[in-house]
């Protein structure tokens, strides 16, 4: 027997993961991500395709570090890794290192994934944004120290109005430690009030010089600040999230400072024309109310020959009073004795005795008349029983008539031609019956 080499199904997976993990040991893979899962360990697991082919892929959570970007389904990416392959299922799979996107940079796609979704929860909303002090005391500018921007800030805040009081909170506002320390200066002016107004600001830089300002604590940390925030990052072509954040976004650090405060002379200036007009205006007001008065005055009569007009009313008023009650009182009077007398008429004692008067001449006739239709009727009466009486078929009877019936039927008869020899008939008579039987029949 011919011998063969037979191989377990662990020795053979072993020995495809050597070689699979030798040949591949470092490679970049471009793909797109889909079917993206992270449990609760935050490891990345997902498959990366092609138009023919798919691999799975994983990307560990202490490798994810390095990522300035969120990956999520349908993104193009390159990703560099070793091949791996997990023994207890047989399976081969790309362990991820690093991982940027095709086309987009990496920083680039980060920030737009960021503006998105604080957008969508609304820390860009116009009606969350506070307004700036008319005049701030004091203003906190958070920044590097040795930056040009602060020197321009400076000046022209002195410039514009002197005497302000500046509270510098010096920071780094690029590299690793920036966004902490950012974060740390925001806090800090707010738990101890130090400020009316706060700037953040830098100079210009690429986009990576300006990443500090793109971190999404930072950001959550400008939205949460209870005094007013100004954004004054970069040039004034560059964005940034702080400034979609800040309550107010200036295109450069010196325009922050034009905006922070007010052009003292300017405010003068305006005060002055306020002054003036209010001046005009309380001139016109007094003129106006002066001219009122005469016309009023004018218009006003002479109160004794009011107080006369209305006495002399009173007088007449008073004659007419006296002359008008008498007359009033013997009218009521003389209605009170007609109610009086239809009272006394219209007595209930005088209708009762009335009444009882007409019922007891109403009840004597009533008896008259229903004695008379009594006797009437009775004599009526006795006419009916008279010609009952005469009509009544037993008392013709006994004056010799009879009644005959044949027999069994009963049928009256009347006729001779009714009977037939041989028939019974019952022959009522005055007093009693007689049953016969026919013996002849004579038409």
């Amino acid at each position: 027997m011919e011998n063969r080499l037979i191989f377990t199904v662990s020795e053979l997976t072993r020995q495809i993961k050597d070689s699979l993990e030798t040949l591949f040991p470092n490679i970049w893979v471009e793909g797109e991500i889909s079917n993206l899962r992270t449990p609760s360990s935050g490891h990345h697991y997902f498959t990366l395709k092609d138009s023919q082919s798919q691999i799975r892929a994983v990307m560990f959570r202490s490798q994810q570090r390095t990522l300035e970007f969120t990956a999520e389904d349908g993104l193009r990416v390159i990703c560099r890794g070793r091949v791996n392959v997990y023994e207890p299922r047989g399976e081969y799979q790309l362990l991820v290192e690093t991982m940027e996107p095709k086309g987009k940079g990496a920083l680039q796609l980060a920030f737009e994934q960021l503006k998105k979704k604080l957008q969508e929860e609304g820390l860009f909303d116009a009606d969350k944004k506070r307004p700036l002090p008319f005049l701030p005391e004091r203003i906190a500018i958070i920044t590097s120290p040795t930056g040009a921007a602060l020197r321009d800030i400076i000046k022209i805040l002195n410039r514009r109005f002197p005497n302000r009081e500046i509270l510098i909170v010096p920071v780094k506002v690029q590299g690793d430690e920036a966004p902490d320390e950012i974060i740390q200066a925001l806090r800090t002016v707010n738990n101890l009030q130090a400020a009316d107004v706060i700037m953040v600001t830098r100079g210009g830089g690429s986009l990576e010089d300006l990443w500090a300002f793109n971190q999404e604590r930072v950001a959550r940390a400008i939205f949460e600040s209870a005094i007013p925030v100004i954004s004054a990052i970069g040039h004034e072509i560059d964005f940034t999230i702080a400034d979609f954040v800040a309550d107010l976004r200036a295109p450069t650090p010196s325009a922050a400072a034009e905006l922070v405060v007010r052009d003292k002379r300017e405010l003068k200036h305006t005060l002055s024309q306020y002054g003036i007009r209010l001046g005009n205006a309380l001139s016109n007001y007094f003129e106006q109310q002066k001219n009122n008065i005469r016309y009023l005055s004018r218009q006003l009569k002479d109160p004794a020959k009011i107080i006369v007009n209305y006495q002399l009313q009173c007088d007449d008023l008073h004659l007419r009073l006296v002359k008008t009650v008498p007359r009033i009182i013997r009218q009521k009077k003389a209605a009170i004795s007609h109610f009086a007398d239809v009272i006394l008429v219209r007595s209930p004692r005088t209708a009762m005795a009335n009444s009882r008067t007409k019922i007891f001449y109403l009840t004597r006739t009533l008896h008259s008349q229903a004695e008379a239709i009594r006797e009437r009727n009775g004599s009526s009466l006795k006419n009916c029983f008279a010609r009952l009486n005469d009509l009544n078929p037993l008392n013709i009877l006994n004056r010799g008539y009879s009644i005959t019936r044949l027999l069994p039927s009963g049928q009256l008869v009347k006729a001779a031609r009714q009977l037939h020899a041989g028939d019974t008939v019952d022959v009522k008579l005055g007093e009693g019956e007689a049953y016969c039987i026919v013996d002849k029949v004579v038409l």
